[in-house]
């Protein structure tokens, strides 16, 4: 009579016992890799294409730490638009690889991680084997891209890395690309693309590399040093220099022929801009000592794009 009435109390208890380790045990959890997110979800079925197409896959498919910003559909059909494609199949497999290879950065950036400035990214530039970089501006949780792609969502979490949707494919940057997206460089733009110069500097710079006078080495100066410019000038804005004056003096920031590198330059170091010369020194850190005697600071370095390299100075350089 005992037995009877012990066995379903032992049976309860084991049902218990087995309810308890379902609910509170730790369960193992399978994620699914970078490539299976994109696979299974329809608003990306351009992005998995190209990435099977161009072996990518496999890549984002195995083990890894990345960052991937993923255009959807929407964003490729304008792309295609734009480039004058009307499928996948007609962009050239290897500048399709390159295109994806910019939108992957090794390692992940969470969304609160973003901070404006010049990262790496997988793809590199016509010019070297460098990985070519991608200007982030973040203001106010707002991430844009090389100035023109902005993540619409952030931190789809995979097993190799982190997936953040992007509502435009990122341009493979020119130097030009670089000139407008930094805000930093937002008067250097200004002055650049002035209506009244008879120099087109945003078509010239914009040549690709193989093509003269491509490649580029450019001094880019900054926000502060065009204020201080106008100040030692004593004007007020940059439509006030006479227009021979300033293409004279924006040549004496541009190298053609070259993609000189911080690591090419060197003490008492002759450089012939197209404007004219001035000299490179490196001791006590790199800097550009122009005609009259004043010296730039060269404050950010080795910015890759595809068609030359951008250097960021704290002082506009002048000609004699």
């Amino acid at each position: 009579m005992k037995r009877q009435k012990i066995l379903p109390i032992l049976l309860l208890l084991i049902s218990l016992q087995s309810c308890y380790k379902d609910e509170y045990e730790p369960q193992m959890v399978i994620q699914k890799t970078i490539f299976d997110h994109l696979n299974s979800s329809m608003g990306y079925s351009y992005l998995t294409y190209a990435l099977q197409k161009t072996d990518l896959d496999d890549v984002l498919n195995g083990a890894g730490d990345y960052t991937l910003y993923a255009p959807n559909n929407s964003a490729f059909r304008g792309f295609l638009m734009r480039e004058g494609y009307s499928s996948l199949d007609e962009v050239p497999t290897e500048a399709l690889k390159k295109i994806l290879l910019n939108h992957v950065m090794t390692g992940q950036i969470r969304y609160r991680d973003f901070k404006s400035g010049y990262y790496p990214t997988a793809a590199t530039s016509d010019v070297n084997d460098l990985p070519l970089s991608m200007y982030i501006n973040q203001v106010n949780m707002r991430v844009t891209l090389n100035g023109s792609s902005r993540i619409v969502q952030g931190n789809v979490n995979a097993s190799n890395g982190v997936i953040h949707a992007v509502n435009a494919v990122i341009p493979i940057p020119s130097l030009v690309t670089f000139v407008l997206a930094d805000p930093d460089l937002y008067n250097l733009g200004l002055a650049l693309t002035r209506d009244d110069l008879s120099v087109d500097f945003p078509s010239i710079l914009s040549t690709k590399n193989g093509s003269v006078p491509a490649p580029f080495t450019v001094f880019a100066p900054n926000n502060t040093a065009f204020v201080n410019f106008l100040n030692e000038l004593e004007v007020e804005r940059l439509s006030s220099i006479d227009e021979p004056n300033l293409i004279l003096t924006l040549k004496h920031h541009i190298l053609g022929e070259i993609n000189a590198l911080s690591t090419d330059l060197s003490d008492n170091l002759t450089l012939d801009t197209m404007g004219g010369e001035i000299t490179a020194n490196i001791i006590g850190g790199a800097s550009l000592t122009d005609g009259n005697a004043r010296v730039s600071n060269i404050v950010a370095v080795d910015i890759q794009a595809d068609n030359g390299v951008m250097h960021i100075i704290d002082k506009v350089i002048l000609p004699l």
